[in-house]
């Protein structure tokens, strides 16, 4: 038999799994992706990420606003400038476990 505190809640397990399935969906999409990768560096303005990336501006604006509607990234306005950071703590965890899969260079 069980005890009580080795019970596993189920609907708690249930809410943090459609949180992870919500995260998932977002970074699944290539552009996303890139854009996070470069932001988890630090913050950048949209021209930067245009050229670092070479995501055209209105697929790269509709992308950022998706990583903002998600609570992903946050903005700061400087003059008539906008910058972007990586505002999720779980999204840098993931990105950093990503990058240590992906992007790690190979030893020969």
């Amino acid at each position: 038999m069980r005890s009580e505190a080795a019970t596993i809640d189920i609907d708690t397990m249930r809410a943090a799994a459609a949180e992870a399935c919500r995260l998932m969906k977002v970074l699944a999409n290539p552009d996303r992706l890139l854009l996070l990768c470069q932001l988890a560096e630090g913050e950048r303005c949209p021209s930067d990420l245009e050229a670092a990336l070479g995501i055209v501006q209105p697929t790269l604006s509709q992308q950022l606003g998706v990583l903002r509607d998600e609570g992903l990234v946050a903005t700061r306005r400087e003059g008539k400038h906008i910058h972007y950071r990586l505002s999720s703590e779980r999204a840098r965890a993931v990105m950093q476990m990503l990058y240590s899969q992906f992007c790690q260079p190979s030893i020969a």
